[in-house]
Parts: C-alpha cells; sequence; structure tokens
C-alpha cells in the first residue's frame, strides 16, 4: 500500500475515532446577547437540550456588547475541537457586521464553519404604550415634529439595520443609539429618552403582551404568525425589504467535518422534537432545520443581501 494512501488512511480513522468520543468533556456556548434577553431564551434552550443528547454539560457565556461582536471574536479565536460553538442570528452578527464597523477582530468570510440553520423570526419596530402614537403614520409624524426627528434605540445589526432601512423609506433623520441590552433600551423607552425601539419580536412579545409596548409595524415580508395582528412595513408603505434574520450554530474554522456533522445531526434533532416547535412559536420564532453546507451557502448570499441593505439605508460604517 502506497505510503499516502496508508496515512490518509490513518488520518480518516483518527477523525471517525475523534468523533467518536465527542464530546469528552464540557462544552462551551457563547452568547452575544445579555442575560434575559430574546436571543439568551434560545441559546439557553437550545444549549439545554444539546447538554442532554451530548451528555455532557454546555456552558452558556454570556459576551454582550458591540452587537453581538464580542462574542463572535472570541469564537473566531477558539480552539476548532468542537468545544466552542456559538448559536446566534447569523445574519446579523456575522453576514451584517463588516457593512457596521470598518474594522472587526474577526473575518467574516473565512473564520466560521457553519453548522446548521435552526429558526428565522421577524424584527419589530415599538413605542411606549403610554404614548399617544398608535401607528407608523402617527410615529412618522411625531418624529418630523421634533429636532433632528428624535431618537431610537437598539443593541444588534438587524435592529439598526431595520430601523436604517425604516428611515430612509420615511425620509427621518432619527439618531440611533446603540445599547448593550434590551433591559436599559427599555427603560429610556419607557422615560421618554428614546422616541421608538427596533428588537427580535421573541423579546418583544413579553413587553407588548404586558402592556408595556406597543408594536406598530413587523420589518419581516409577511405578517408573523406569533403576531398576526401586527402589519409589516412594506403594507404600511414603508418596505419593500425582507429583514427577517435567521439563527444558526457556528464553530471556529478548520473544525473536524466530523465533529460538524455530529453537531449539526444534534441540532436538527432539537429542532424536530414537538417540545422546541412549540417553544419557537411561543417566541415567535419558525423552525428553521438545514445542513452545514445550505447554511455555508446562506451565510455567502446573506453577505451580500446586508450589504445592498446597508446601502439603501445609507449605513456609514462606524
Amino acid at each position: 500500500m502506497p505510503r499516502i494512501i496508508f496515512f490518509l488512511i490513518l488520518s480518516f480513522s483518527l477523525k471517525s475515532a475523534a468523533a467518536q468520543e465527542f464530546p469528552a468533556r464540557e462544552i462551551r456556548s457563547l452568547c452575544n446577547f445579555a442575560p434575559g434577553s430574546g436571543a439568551d431564551a434560545v441559546v439557553r434552550f437550545y444549549s439545554d437540550r444539546l447538554s442532554k443528547l451530548a451528555g455532557r454539560p454546555v456552558i452558556v457565556e454570556n459576551k454582550p456588547g458591540a452587537n453581538g461582536t464580542i462574542a463572535t471574536a472570541e469564537l473566531a479565536h477558539a480552539a476548532p475541537d468542537g468545544y466552542t460553538l456559538m448559536i446566534t442570528p447569523v445574519s446579523s452578527t456575522i453576514a451584517s457586521a463588516p457593512h457596521l464597523f470598518k474594522s472587526l477582530p474577526f473575518d467574516p468570510a473565512k473564520d466560521f464553519a457553519a453548522v446548521t440553520t435552526i429558526a428565522s423570526l421577524s424584527f419589530a419596530i415599538a413605542v411606549d404604550a403610554a404614548r399617544p402614537v398608535r401607528s407608523v403614520q402617527e410615529l412618522v409624524d411625531s418624529l418630523k415634529a421634533k429636532p433632528n426627528h428624535g431618537f431610537y434605540g437598539t443593541s444588534n445589526n438587524t435592529g439598526v439595520i431595520a430601523a436604517e432601512l425604516f428611515k430612509a423609506k420615511a425620509g427621518l433623520h432619527t439618531t440611533y443609539v446603540p445599547y448593550k441590552g434590551n433591559a436599559q433600551a427599555l427603560i429610556d423607552l419607557l422615560g421618554g429618552q428614546l422616541d421608538f425601539i427596533s428588537y427580535d419580536a421573541t423579546w418583544m412579545m413579553g413587553q407588548y403582551k404586558g402592556g408595556k409596548i406597543r408594536i406598530l409595524a413587523a420589518t419581516s415580508a409577511k405578517r408573523s404568525f406569533a403576531l398576526p395582528e401586527i402589519p409589516t412595513l412594506t403594507e404600511l408603505g414603508y418596505g419593500g425589504d425582507d429583514v427577517t434574520p435567521w439563527w444558526g450554530v457556528v464553530v471556529p474554522a478548520a473544525t473536524p467535518r466530523p465533529l460538524v456533522e455530529k453537531l449539526a445531526a444534534w441540532f436538527n434533532q432539537i429542532t424536530a422534537e414537538e417540545e422546541t416547535k412549540q417553544f419557537l412559536a411561543r417566541n415567535a420564532f419558525e423552525p428553521f432545520p438545514g445542513t452545514p453546507a445550505s447554511m455555508q451557502a446562506l451565510m455567502q448570499s446573506d453577505a451580500a443581501r446586508w450589504k445592498r441593505y446597508a446601502e439603501i439605508a445609507k449605513i456609514q460604517p462606524q
């Protein structure tokens, strides 16, 4: 047997054995956003189910800040051994990042390996429920009556893209106020420092049902099945763009393929469970299973899509 064939077979055998033994210890699950956020709820749900399938603890580590960039950078520089992963809105934290920041501590195209997609959701525009603003048109009118058209807040890239596209269509110059987490943005909205917020429907649902905020419009192409009474910006004449971020699982580039495929199988098994479907429905998500290949292709196409959105919204990288 030629030596090169022998070593190829040996290498394959070693990788297969490593995959069979994986995981031999706890797994780190990085979260881009703060504890208590909608994103945190999703990460903890999937991490808990992964722990049961893997037979090892899956430890969630919240590393919020810089619109998700801090956790994403840590993943990019982690060892490619399958023991550090990130369950994240990939379209926001990776695909759109180059169009919002002049420099990044990671390369979105080279530093990550796709595992699988898991779910998609809508974002929404909301105001303080105590205010007399009851429609998007009333919000636009009230903003235009203010110097510089007031202020809006969010703590993630998708929220910025959604709000800036809305501003462009409405002819607004509203100032963006960045937040590290959802809680302070809500406090400032209810305190009158913000005129509206742009966040995921997952987190907004609780505040909406609790009577704290009034959701005026969704940013998706079609109405959310979880919020069927809420119109889309497109319906109201302020859309034409489908801002529907999707969630997936990523690991550092160069993670062995057998480990990636093993993780993908586990995550797709979780997404297929009835308990998961109910959890996703309660939190305004729709199941979106996939494969490493389909997710990798989606990451590439989304990079171009979010670039176009940033250009339409005239976003200048900061």
